[in-house]
């Protein structure tokens, strides 16, 4: 027997030992050079190839790509140890989230409890005092409450780059909580001591009574520095302190999941903090005559201000104590957002360019200006109606749990006509029902006298009923701006290009805005300089409140007539594109399938080929010696790029030459 000659010629080929050819076979790496090969000439008979033992060790094949594939899914599909899928969760949702939102909810709850007593014992203390009336609002808020915002904002910025955050927050809560209890002990028991109410008199009588408004600002500055420290209650600890932590330690997971059920708390605080205002109101009854019976209420609801103030300071020492840490706080790199900072010219200028957003523009001055013109003749029409101030207490506080009812309600009824009857109709109702009763507000002012019998049968005055129909429309403004009127004027800049959205809501940022929240409080200033006091301006103001509101009917039915062309092509746009991802997702799946297939056959061909491989010898065949003698320079272009891909694996084309 001649094993280890090859073909006729008899060539001998060197034959290794049985120890390197099995040291070869172990340790032989997948992409190491192929040894060196011999090719004989075409003429030549083909050699016979040698046959290894059989115990030989062999290298063990490769696994197949389903198996691995397989097992990489099962791998990534494990939770990791720290991963949030083993975190404990309760009512399905994680432990470590309801640290933060629980706590974050009553926070919010106590914020708003507080305000609501705050806002409705400010409005008692200006309104009914001696020597003031509904008239000093328009100028409180323009020369009182807009400068010392201003201010405490500039000091906030301040004390924002030399404070931490925590001893911020305390540095601006604690004067609040500091000075609504020394309110009610100190500044309000010596209310005769410290305001200069002769001084107040001579100022009156030299300025006519034209000027009652703002000479009542001097003649009790304390109430109106309750007045301003309630507001700034409502802009400072809500917006800034509270959403500031808020947004601090909750992911834009979290937020989208709650944030909107702090909402709907919201108006529950404002249900229940309006009955704890109407029970200290009815107080007085209780009490025998001569005690001054709003001085204790005043002492009870600042008490509860001042405790859950407390509790307030007392839940964010706590959430930063024993559950805000650096590794469960979002780490988060928020881009910073080119807004553009158009000034009064250019906003003006954008404004006057554009018809569509000259319209939205009328919807954001017009809702201001309404709501300002119809509240500040209601709180004079109240005080006449309950002159005590602890009836218009006990009203206030009926007046904010129907708010609260009523806003909660329209916030489940708004998305339900958006969606079933479209934005013109939602954005009419406002408009419209200020129209309807404000009409009937100033009627019963102006013409009530003729219904005064009618009016008896159902045991009213026309001013009684002229509050009513008043607190109505007050409560729906206030209701309808967080259902229908703010969702209405959001929507209303989707269809705009991104340049005209972007400048056009600065535009009405910077001037539409600050219009619309002043433009109200200056008209009244005019009306109340020029014809002597509210009472003589109420026929004028209400003319102006009809042409204001029918101007806003129409810019909603001009913007109604724009925007549904436009919405309509978008959302043809948006199915368009919808359509053609689904067709290009479709048509890269078959194409992965396809290749999946491939690379399946590959790998397993291979896998086979690995095997036949290592039980021949270190030789090839003369098929192969030949084509790689033919074609050096497909064969090593092929080569290299399969290499590159799949380093472990070949082509089933070539799989079958080696097997063969």
């Amino acid at each position: 027997m001649e094993s280890g000659l090859v073909a006729s010629h008899r060539l001998r080929l060197p034959l290794p030992s049985a120890a390197a050819r099995s040291h070869l076979l172990r340790h032989r790496h997948p992409l190491a050079p192929a040894p060196l090969r011999l090719s004989l000439p075409r003429h030549l008979p083909r050699p016979t190839p040698l046959r290894l033992p059989a115990a030989l060790p062999l290298r063990p094949p490769l696994p197949p790509l389903r198996a691995s594939a397989a097992a990489a899914a099962a791998a990534a599909a494990s939770p990791a140890p720290g991963d949030d899928a083993s975190s404990p969760k309760f009512l399905g949702v994680e432990t470590k989230t309801l640290k933060k939102i629980v706590p974050l909810g009553l926070m919010f709850f106590c914020i708003l409890f507080n305000y609501t007593i705050l806002r409705d014992t400010k409005d008692v203390l200006v309104v009914t005092a001696k020597g003031s009336s509904a008239e000093i609002i328009p100028f409180l808020k323009t020369w009182v409450n807009l400068p010392m915002a201003v201010g405490f904002m500039l000091l906030y910025t301040k004390l924002a780059d030399v404070l931490s955050k925590e001893a911020l927050f305390y540095a601006v809560i604690f004067p609040f909580i500091a000075f609504f209890g020394a309110f009610a002990y100190v500044l309000y028991p010596m209310r005769d001591a410290i305001h200069p109410t002769a001084l107040a008199d001579r100022l009156l009588a030299a300025l006519g009574p034209s000027f009652l408004g703002p000479v009542a600002i001097l003649r009790v500055w304390s109430f109106c520095l309750f007045y301003v420290m309630a507001e700034l209650w409502g802009s400072v600890v809500i917006s800034v302190l509270f959403w500031g932590f808020a947004n601090q330690i909750t992911t834009v997971e979290e937020a989208k999941e709650f944030y909107p059920l702090f909402g709907l708390g919201a108006n529950v605080a404002l249900i229940f903090s309006g009955r704890t205002v109407k029970y200290f109101s009815n107080m007085r009854k209780n009490l025998g005559p001569g005690v001054d019976g709003w001085a204790i209420s005043l002492k009870a609801m600042m008490s509860i201000v001042v405790i859950l103030g407390l509790v307030i300071t007392g839940i964010y020492w706590g959430v930063n104590k024993f559950v805000i840490d650096s590794s469960s706080m979002p780490v988060v790199e928020r881009k910073k957002k080119d807004k553009p900072k158009l000034s009064m010219g250019e906003s003006m200028k954008v404004l006057l360019s554009s018809r569509y957003v000259r319209d939205l523009a009328t919807l954001v001055v017009a809702y201001g200006i309404s709501i300002n013109l119809v509240e500040v003749t209601w709180k004079s029409k109240l005080k006449a109606q309950f002159p005590s101030p602890n009836e218009y207490s006990s009203f206030m506080g009926d007046f904010s749990t129907a708010t609260g009812i009523a806003t909660f309600t329209m916030m489940l009824l708004g998305r339900v006509i958006l969606r079933k009857f479209g934005w013109g109709v939602a954005a009419t109702i406002t408009p419209a029902v200020l129209l309807l009763t404000g009409v009937g507000f100033f009627s019963l002012i102006l013409f009530g006298e003729p219904l005064t019998p009618l009016m008896t049968k159902f045991g009213m005055t026309p001013l009684l009923a002229a509050v009513y129909v008043g607190a109505m429309q007050n409560i729906f403004s206030k209701s309808a701006k967080y259902s229908l009127f703010d969702p209405c004027k959001e929507m209303a800049y989707i269809p705009l290009d991104e340049d005209m959205k972007v400048k056009g809501k600065a535009a009405i940022d910077v001037v539409c805005n600050p219009l619309g929240k002043s433009g109200g409080a200056l008209i009244q200033q005019f009306m109340i300089l020029s014809f002597g006091s509210l009472a003589n301006s109420t026929p004028y103001l209400g003319g102006i409140l009809l042409v204001i509101v029918l101007a806003w009917l129409g810019a909603v039915r001009s913007l109604d007539s724009q925007f549904s062309p436009l919405a309509k092509q978008e959302l043809e746009r948006e199915k368009l594109l919808k359509a053609n991802a689904v067709e290009t997702t479709a048509t890269v799946i078959g194409a992965g399938n396809g290749s999946l297939q491939e690379t399946l056959a590959s790998e397993i061909s291979a896998n086979g080929s690995a095997i036949k491989q290592s039980q021949e010898p270190e030789s090839s065949t003369p098929e192969k010696s030949v084509q790689q003698s033919e074609e050096p320079e497909i064969s090593t272009i092929e080569k290299s790029g399969q290499q590159s891909q799949e380093p472990e694996s070949s082509t089933p084309e070539k799989s079958g030459q080696q097997s063969q």
